[in-house]
């Protein structure tokens, strides 16, 4: 194989349960403090123990953080998987194996070198117990992809010392573990191989972290005090990091009770409920789900809508309908969370593209809610919400409010002859609101039935018109106030591309491989719903707009189409919804297949 120099990919196989997390996440944040570029998606099962699991890693000079189908490597560790695993090695790549046992000659690749290593037999020699062999195995293959790749041995160390220092036995073993692995693969083969690392002065800007941990930091900096939820994948680890923050950052200093309310719910339905409820009374509150808990929680985010109560909901995207594929990433969510319930409804919607934005607008989420007295929307998706990314260092401005929108103080409504609770003074659609408790005359019933722009029941069509007309008002008018789409330019584009969310690292790739093919493409990500003015100006301005989504049914497409009026002759569809993170192959192939067949 031709030399590259931080610039491969390569796989780890292994069976779900066996410990090779921390080996894998020992490998990601090596690559990462040598300095150069590095990406991590894992893929799990959904079930606890037993089936298999891959981790992908991604190592780009140039910073390119899609996943990618072509591996340079491949760590084949899962006898079930075997074969499929030989099968998605680049020709020319390395396959490193447990040589403990013979390998079945009749299904080897002739264009694949093989490094076998008796990564049991070592283990079994070295270790006492099944389990500890069973873990430390996992941590040995760290240890000979630090020779074969060329890891910084001292880095890898250093990690394993403030990952276990406190135990001092378990840390003894993983070292012993990883010179296992380490001299293995010097006795054996000539290292590294021409796939190899280099130390980089490319992250010293940059972080590791995951989306939903990210988000969760959002909540906490946003101010926060209440979470409710039901777990499910993958939204789960965003009320873990909630919990956790607050536990360090949200106890009383002196007294040492809790200043927040995390509450787990018997169900998504009852969580949004709970949401509500500390939002109507004050408190910044919020829930993280998935798409089954957005069809659960439809009711009560219609009222939230109608009623026009703050909420913050979280949805981090997976395969569905139904059940699905719990474990798997998609952008099946985009018409259902802009539309949720029943009757006339529309919701504000923010779409993160990484961690960093994550973080970003989980603030601006809680700001639009109070300011425009309604839920608000944060999708991202499984690879955002659970895998590693690089990106940079979170900023934040300490002169930062919270918006808290128009509530009206007890002195403010001293000095009002009357308060009626839905009624437009300012001519924006945004009415006064006022919290419980705090004066008298801001009292009103709370109700998801008929009412008019007092707040008093009513059957009337006219008073009921009215509401529904300044509803419609208030939520276009956030156009305004949601994040700006991203837009970048390319000389003597004809075409545009558009996307959202996590496919943006995707289309950016494929960007760059189109115009090497002198295919130059103008670009547009939209962060925010309601769409802008120039949302619909940058689909006006090219004749083709290829809209780049992970779903089915052109989720992205049709929001377009029915909420700019643009004509659908201007968007043509690229998908991909296997459940696995969008490539740029997918881009590129798409895009090109449809020029193909118009030409």
């Amino acid at each position: 194989m031709k030399s590259r120099i931080n610039d491969f990919a390569f796989k780890i196989a292994t069976v779900n349960g066996t410990g090779s997390a921390s080996a894998n996440a020992l490998i990601m944040q090596t690559i990462f403090r040598m300095g150069i570029p590095v990406t991590g998606k894992n893929l799990f099962p959904s079930n606890i123990q037993g089936l298999p699991t891959w981790y992908e890693f991604r190592v780009s000079k140039d910073g390119y953080t899609a996943r990618t189908p072509d591996f340079d490597l491949m760590g084949a560790f899962n006898k079930a998987t075997f074969d499929d695993d030989v099968a998605e090695l680049r020709s020319g790549g390395y396959l490193l194996y447990d040589s403990t046992w013979p390998l079945d000659e009749s299904k080897l690749r002739n264009d694949v070198v093989y490094l076998g290593i008796p990564f049991a037999r070592l283990c079994n020699e070295a270790f006492g117990g099944v389990r500890e062999r069973i873990l430390m195995k996992n941590i040995a293959y760290a240890g000979a992809l630090a020779a074969l790749l060329n890891l910084d041995p001292e880095i890898l160390s250093e990690l394993a010392k403030e990952k276990f220092g406190r135990k001092p036995a378990l840390l003894e073993s993983n070292q012993r573990a990883i010179e296992l692995g380490f001299n293995g693969a010097k006795e054996r083969f000539a290292c590294p191989l021409p796939i190899a690392l280099e130390p980089m002065d490319e992250t010293k800007d940059c972080i590791l972290i995951d989306g939903n941990a990210a988000a969760a930091l959002g909540c906490l900096y946003a101010g926060a005090t209440v979470g409710a939820w039901y777990p499910i994948t993958p939204a789960t680890s965003l009320m873990e990091s909630f919990n956790g923050f607050c536990q360090r950052y949200r106890k009383d200093p002196v007294t040492q009770k809790n200043r927040f309310a995390i509450l787990q719910a018997e169900d998504e339905l009852a969580a949004i409920g709970i949401v509500i409820g500390a939002s109507w009374a004050g408190a910044r509150s919020f829930t993280p789900t998935a798409g089954p808990g957005i069809s659960l929680m439809s009711e009560f985010l219609g009222l939230a809508y109608y009623a026009e109560v703050p909420a913050v909901v979280f949805d981090v995207q997976r395969t569905g309908p139904s059940t699905g594929m719990p474990t798997r990433t998609q952008q099946g969510d985009l018409m259902l969370c802009a539309y949720a319930s029943h009757g006339d409804t529309k919701h504000i919607c923010l779409y993160p593209s990484d961690p960093r934005e994550a973080f970003e607008m989980a603030v601006a989420a809680f700001d639009l809610a109070e300011r425009y007295q309604t839920p608000v929307m944060v999708l991202t998706d499984l690879d955002i919400g659970m895998n590693d990314w690089m990106v940079p260092k979170l900023k934040w401005d300490d002169t930062y409010r919270p918006d808290r929108g128009k509530v009206l103080s007890p002195e403010q409504l001293d000095a009002i002859a009357k308060f009626s609770r839905y009624l437009d003074v300012d001519g924006d659609g945004i009415p006064y609101r006022t919290l419980p408790g705090q004066h008298p005359k801001g009292a009103y019933f709370t109700r998801g039935s008929g009412h008019n722009k007092h707040g008093l029941y009513t059957e009337d069509g006219d008073e009921y018109q009215e509401v529904l007309d300044r509803l419609a008002t208030k939520i276009q008018g956030a156009a305004k106030a949601v994040p700006a789409p991203v837009m970048a330019k390319q000389d003597g584009a004809k075409m545009g591309i558009v996307t959202v969310g996590g496919c943006h690292a995707a289309c950016v790739e494929a960007r760059d491989q189109l115009a090497a093919e002198g295919i130059a493409s103008d670009y547009m990500r939209v962060r925010g719903f309601p769409f802008g003015d120039e949302v619909r100006e940058f689909l006006e301005a090219h004749e083709t707009n290829f809209v780049v989504e992970q779903n089915r049914d052109g989720q992205l497409r049709s929001l377009l189409a029915l909420e700019t009026g643009v004509c659908c002759e201007r968007l043509d569809s690229v998908r991909y919804y296997a459940g696995y993170p969008m490539s740029a192959h997918h881009v590129v192939e798409g895009i090109k297949s449809q020029i193909r067949r118009t030409a």
